[in-house]
């Protein structure tokens, strides 16, 4: 029988009392996974999600304070900002979004807390094994999940992520605003735009392509990956590497991005 692996990021504050981190207990639902206790899950680094699942997670479960019991006063909507952007993030790796789940509780409720595990367990069990999981990973999926990281760590993708509200509600410095709808749709181009890019700097760190075997590879019409390569290039991640016949073959640089 398929037992998932699933690790729980729950807020300091919306852990119940009777949960015992050091011990077993009878609750419905635990230890049925792995809980690593946070002060707050507005707090947690979003790249420490993506490498979980690269660790071999079947699924993640962010536990966090309801409104508005959360002791940072936005820490939670944070996280559920953070989470939507992995959530893309996932989908555009190739892993299911539906493996990471974003839940907010009151301390008390440890009734909630047991249901909230136990259905996001089956739903674990649900959807198999992650392609990541076992002695050998995809090692495809890892590449794609590396590129996902990268993306997470990026400072103007955290820029926008926290100008959400700001830009809804208030505003640019035009004063235009945008709607949720139009705002997730930028962030979708983004995270598109910088997860491509991602993946051709660490495609061009194991060898030299050309932007016809780049294109093969990232199933991408060459003028795209073409658009993508004088970006990056642009940034100081890639360089031609050298020519052979017509075409140029770039190379990855050795710094930080």
């Amino acid at each position: 029988m398929f037992r998932p692996k699933i690790i729980g990021f729950v807020c300091n504050w919306s852990l119940p009392i009777e949960v015992d981190l050091t011990g077993q207990n009878e609750i419905d639902g635990y230890p049925k996974i792995n809980i690593v206790r946070v002060m707050c899950v507005g707090r947690i680094d979003p790249t420490i999600v993506l490498e979980t699942f690269a660790k071999g997670a079947d699924g993640v479960l962010v536990i966090g304070c309801e409104p508005p019991d959360c002791h940072y006063v936005e820490g939670n909507l944070q996280a559920e900002q953070k989470v939507k952007m992995l959530k893309k993030l996932l989908s555009r790796a190739g892993l299911e979004p539906e493996r990471l789940r974003f839940e907010l509780i009151h301390a008390p409720q440890i009734g909630r807390f047991a249901e909230i595990v136990s259905d996001f367990r089956n739903h674990a069990m649900m959807l198999g094994p992650s392609s990541l999981s076992g002695e050998k990973p995809d090692t495809n999926m890892l590449l794609n999940v590396e590129a996902a990281r990268a993306v997470a760590e990026d400072f103007r993708l955290r820029v926008l992520l926290g100008r959400e509200e700001e830009l809804i509600e208030s505003g640019n410095v035009y004063g235009d605003k945008l709607s949720q709808t139009e705002f997730d749709e930028v962030l979708d181009e983004v995270i598109g735009a910088e997860y491509l890019r991602n993946r051709i700097y660490l495609l061009l760190k194991k060898e030299p392509l050309s932007v016809k075997e780049l294109s093969k590879r990232l199933d991408l019409d060459s003028p795209a990956v073409l658009r993508h390569l004088v970006v990056i290039r642009q940034r100081g991640w890639v360089t031609v590497d050298r020519v052979e016949g017509l075409s140029p073959l770039y190379t990855a640089l050795e710094v930080g991005q």
